[in-house]
């Protein structure tokens, strides 16, 4: 039986927090980087991390499928970037390989930027129990690969930005609200001088304006921190601005504009027969806006964001299991969603 998928679950504070995603950039030992290795070089490290992630002698406790970047077909490589599994560079540099768990909240990237980075993915607000598996899954698989460890710099990673801890914690967060009262700016430059980064994170990274208000909170400090203070400073910082974002959308939603472009979406939602991927992202985010505010009910956020994560364009290719042109694509696309919000 199929197993959910992680954005499919609920999760904390999910009105305002999409996805939880902790980081964790590894190393091994004697090794060049993987941009400065030969072929033979990365094969051997992919070899060492897949017997240490399926070792059965070990309490892993997860069944891996495995993706090589060498054999992989072009839209696998675009799916696996639209689902945040990779960087969306990576399969095109055919080198290095994937392993990730059935429900995809937990996976290994091999031979990208470093030699190995852990990867664990949560619904919602989840910083301390996305940790704990990442911190679990570093535990094991450094007992069988001796990650590259100095006393004074910590973790030894390719980029000196991620010495120390190497672990990147970050929100994926829905501003909405501080997004149209332009204050997100300020906070943004506030927040840096805290070791912190708020950036805007667009849904389609080919269009420059898309209107969904997401945005990406993350540590930017990882020497001279512990894991355990970086992530109860990101928690704080996201706990204020969860209380800003709701105290704002109080205002944003009491405009009748506003009212009506959130009937309209889900109108249109409901209706259509053909919608682009860049016009479902706008749509779906404008009714998660009206789910939030009550000026919508009956409408579960976790199929909101299962939608935004499954009907973009390669994944809803593979998942068809054909190939597709544009507007078969639009009219499945716009069918799917039909079935789920009716």
């Amino acid at each position: 039986m199929p197993m959910n998928k992680w954005y499919e679950q609920g999760g904390e504070q999910e009105d305002v927090v999409i996805s939880t995603r902790i980081r964790l950039a590894r190393s091994l030992p004697g090794y060049p980087y993987p941009q400065r290795m030969n072929a033979a070089g990365r094969r051997q490290i992919e070899q060492m991390v897949f017997e240490a992630a399926t070792d059965e002698n070990t309490a892993v406790g997860h069944q891996f499928a495995y993706q090589s970047m060498e054999e992989i077909a072009r839209m696998e490589g675009l799916s696996l970037a639209e689902r945040r599994l990779v960087r969306p560079d990576f399969p095109a540099s055919r080198q290095g390989g994937l392993l990730f768990t059935q429900d995809e909240a937990v996976s290994l990237v091999v031979n990208d930027e470093d030699h190995l980075r852990i990867q664990v993915f949560h619904a919602g607000l989840d910083l301390e129990n996305a940790y704990a598996e990442a911190d679990r899954m570093d535990t094991i698989l450094d007992k069988a690969l001796h990650f590259a460890f100095d006393t004074k710099l910590g973790y030894l990673t390719q980029d000196p930005q991620n010495l120390g801890t190497g672990m990147r914690a970050s929100l994926l967060l829905h501003l909405p609200a501080l997004h149209e009262n332009g204050s997100l700016g300020r906070i943004a430059a506030g927040l840096a001088k805290l070791g912190l980064s708020l950036e805007e994170e667009p849904f389609d990274t080919e269009q420059e304006s898309e209107g969904t208000a997401r945005y990406l909170l993350s540590n930017r400090l990882t020497l001279g921190l512990s894991e355990e203070d970086a992530l109860r400073n990101l928690k704080s910082i996201a706990q204020q601005l969860l209380v800003q974002e709701r105290t704002a959308r109080l205002t944003l939603a009491e405009k009748l504009e506003v009212q009506d472009a959130v009937s309209r979406a889900l109108g249109v939602l409901q209706n259509a027969r053909m919608i682009s991927n860049q016009e479902m992202a706008s749509l779906l985010y404008s009714v998660r806006f009206g789910v939030a505010t009550g000026l919508l009910s009956g409408v579960a956020y976790e199929k909101l964001d299962a939608l935004l994560m499954e009907l973009q364009p390669a994944t809803l290719t593979l998942a068809c299991g054909r190939r597709l042109t544009q507007s078969q694509r639009e009219s499945l696309r716009a069918e799917i969603i039909h079935r789920v919000l009716v």
